[in-house]
């Protein structure tokens, strides 16, 4: 069995106590094995051998993705799909090589529902304009798939067509088995609630935001879009994703505004002025993930993102760190 089928093995049944474990396993895998991450590691003078704790692992910098094929073993395949970030047409986007799509999209269903329920249990709709016009989003890919999978009637995207929205939000409200989940992005949402803001159709849903203004609006911060976002939707709590093009595995906020990660996926934080100085204690800083999922890419990537994180391992995110691109799911100002 080669390493990959029995590292995939045990990546589905992770759980909290063998996650450091696994981390460290495949960190010596893809340091040999993952081309862009050993020159990375051989330009540091770090050998693998001398890591033993994931906040000794050096993180790959998230900018390696848009200047180098950042593939685990790549002589053995070729990408059967390609997700690229989203970005103006100014700025080279990230590319993540996708060797098995089925991988990203079931562990992605897996998360979802260990916080959310079968996906059964909801219809999912969607607006996601700048993603859908840009191609390649692997968050289209994966609301398409929760579609997909739920068996649900209603199509799930809507471009920008909001009376089509609203007349398939009053359908799927008719179907009293169901939860309904509406996913946008951050400028989307606000441009449907400025016009259709009184719209019974808008209430008693579960709306969850994925970040991003892309130039379409003002930046704010997170609480300003959520007070504003409540005034049409409810009081109840709106949700976030945290995920991101480089990343196979997704965090969520179920509407508290701190997002709780899954086994698969760790948040460590690092000194914004020192990429070496990581911590599994530090309250604020910089984020470093670990996505155990990506086991054909680079598992380990220092982000420009900024958190605070709580003592019950959740993190809220500040913001991005200056000169950084305005890019991803859910990085807003801080």
């Amino acid at each position: 069995m080669s390493f990959r089928d029995d590292y995939l093995r045990d990546l589905f049944s992770i759980h909290d106590s063998n996650a450091d474990t696994l981390a460290l396993r495949l960190f010596r895998y893809q340091a040999v094995h993952c081309p862009p991450y050993r020159e990375y590691l051989t330009l540091l003078g770090r050998e693998a051998s001398q890591v033993n704790s994931v906040t000794e692992i050096p993180f790959l910098p998230i900018e390696f993705f848009k200047t180098h094929d950042v593939r685990t073993d790549p002589q053995e395949w070729e990408p059967r799909e390609l997700f690229l970030s989203s970005g103006t047409t100014l700025q080279q986007r990230s590319r993540h090589c996708v060797r098995e799509p089925e991988l990203y999209r079931q562990n992605a269903a897996r998360i979802f529902e260990q916080y959310y329920g079968p996906l059964t249990g909801w219809t999912f709709l969607a607006l996601l304009p700048s993603y859908l016009e840009q191609g390649n989003s692997s968050l289209v890919a994966m609301v398409g798939y929760f579609a997909q999978q739920s068996g649900q009637a209603q199509s799930a995207f809507f471009l920008h067509d909001h009376a089509a929205l609203l007349q398939a939000l009053a359908e799927a409200k008719r179907d009293s088995g169901r939860r309904i989940m509406l996913i946008g992005v951050s400028y989307a949402l606000l441009d449907l609630v400025t016009v259709y803001g009184d719209a019974p159709e808008l209430q008693g849903l579960t709306v969850l935001e994925t970040g991003g203004m892309k130039g379409r609006r003002r930046e704010m911060i997170r609480e300003e879009l959520h007070d504003e976002l409540k005034q049409a939707f409810g009081p109840a709590g709106i949700h976030s994703e945290y995920g991101m093009t480089e990343l196979l595995s997704q965090a969520y906020s179920l509407g508290d505004g701190r997002f709780h990660s899954p086994p698969q996926l760790r948040v460590l934080l690092r000194d914004p002025s020192d990429p070496f100085a990581v911590s599994a204690t530090r309250p604020d800083g910089a984020i470093n993930v670990i996505d155990l999922a990506n086991v054909d890419s680079c598992a380990f990537i220092e982000t420009k993102d900024l958190a605070r994180q709580h003592p019950d391992g959740s993190f809220e995110v500040l913001g991005r760190m200056d000169n950084s691109d305005i890019r991803g799911c859910n990085q807003m100002a801080g």
